[in-house]
Parts: structure tokens; C-alpha cells; sequence
């Protein structure tokens, strides 16, 4: 039992690494060949630990080459066009001017309601706002609504706003998290110091977030949590 224990933790600490080392994009967006190395991977993994008969090194070696080989396959694209499309396929045009493509939707096999479910993930429930959709490599859908359907934005209107730049986590359930204080300009006084002029205790903040400008949210955690 201790050998198929240590078995398991070794294979999943290997499986971890070689997802690491292949880039994190293989955790979220897909592609067609990463979803290929992302099911070997579990596959060569399983396969030890259910036989403990086979030796944990014929797994070692192969995901490190499944590894190398995605490395490898990935600069390939990198560096050739034609290897790209290959290898990852091409984004398409599914509704062009407002017009959907039924001849690529059907070459794609990729029906209307799989095209409105996609839409009403980005928010959007009438087709007929719709200029441009491109489905990419990746299953996704990238939307561009028609100008008259577009957010009112300051750029459009010619108006200059302050950047008080990204929120920063200072405070996470009681504790300082101090990895971004450069960026926000806080410290452990600072932030102690605010606490102090709000009457808190920083083991009752939940989450407290500081941007450049100085602009603080904090949210304290329930007491009968």
C-alpha cells in the first residue's frame, strides 16, 4: 500500500511539472494538439498506478517526451506559418457584415443553436447586433458588435480619465499579501494605518484592495462564518 502511495504522489507531481513546464495556456485554451498531449499525459500517468507491476521510469521517460515534443512542435509554429496552421488550424469567420456564413457553419459542423449558446456567453442574445464572429482554434468566439451597438466608451467621446491602475490585494482572509505593494504603493504601515482610521482588525478582513489613486475596498469577513 505505502509503494502504490508513494507511486501516485511521484506520477502526480510529474504530470503537474510536465503541464509547468509546457506553459500555462495548456491549463486554460486548448488547442487541438494540447488537448492530444493533455490526454496522453493523464493516460501514461493512470497506467502505473493501477499496475504497480510496470516500472515507474517507462512513464518518466515517456512524458518527458511527450514534453519535448510539444516544446518542439510549439516553436515549429513559433517560427513557420504553414506549420501553425497545421498544427493548430485557422480562426473562422462565421458571421460577416452582420451576415452569418452558413456555408462555413456547415463545413465546420456547427449549428445554429451551438452559435447562439456561443453568443449568449458573450453577452449577446440578439444575433442581429452582431457585425463580425470569428470562432478560433480553440472552440471560441470572438465577437464584434455593430458601431451603433457599441459601449459608449471615453475614447469615443474624446475624454481623458485618470489610470488609477489595477486594484491590489493587500489583504487576503488576515493576512498581508505584500507581492504587489510596488504597484499600489502601500505598505505594512500604510495598511495598518488605514485599518486604524476604519476601527478594524486585520483578522476581520476578508479582502482589502488598494489601487494608485488610493482607492480602497475592503470586505470583512462574517463573524458567524
Amino acid at each position: 500500500m505505502a509503494l502504490t502511495i508513494i507511486r501516485i504522489l511521484f506520477l502526480y507531481i510529474l504530470a503537474n511539472a510536465a503541464v509547468r513546464i509546457m506553459g500555462k495556456r495548456q491549463i486554460g485554451e486548448l488547442q487541438p494538439t494540447e488537448l492530444v498531449i493533455t490526454i496522453l499525459l493523464s493516460e501514461i500517468a493512470a497506467i502505473p498506478m493501477q499496475d504497480t507491476d510496470i516500472p515507474i521510469l517507462n512513464s518518466v521517460v515517456a512524458v518527458m517526451l511527450l514534453v519535448a515534443f510539444e516544446i518542439i512542435s510549439s516553436v515549429i509554429a513559433m517560427k513557420n506559418n504553414k506549420a501553425r496552421r497545421f498544427l493548430e488550424g485557422n480562426s473562422v469567420m462565421v458571421i460577416r457584415n452582420g451576415i452569418v456564413d452558413q456555408r462555413q457553419i456547415k463545413r465546420l459542423r456547427y449549428t445554429i443553436e451551438d452559435l447562439m449558446t456561443a453568443l449568449r456567453q458573450k453577452d449577446v442574445f440578439d444575433i442581429s447586433r452582431v457585425e463580425y464572429a470569428i470562432l478560433e482554434t480553440n472552440g471560441k468566439l470572438s465577437v464584434m458588435l455593430k458601431a451603433d451597438e457599441s459601449t459608449l466608451t471615453a475614447k469615443s467621446i474624446q475624454l481623458q480619465l485618470p489610470d488609477p491602475g489595477m486594484p491590489c490585494i493587500v489583504i487576503s482572509d488576515g493576512k498581508f499579501v505584500r507581492d504587489y505593494y510596488s504597484e499600489c504603493g502601500m505598505s505594512d504601515e500604510a495598511v495598518k494605518k488605514f485599518l486604524r482610521s476604519k476601527k478594524l482588525d486585520m483578522k476581520d478582513v476578508l479582502i482589502m484592495t488598494v489601487d494608485r489613486e488610493g482607492n480602497t475596498v475592503v470586505v470583512e469577513k462574517e463573524k458567524n462564518v
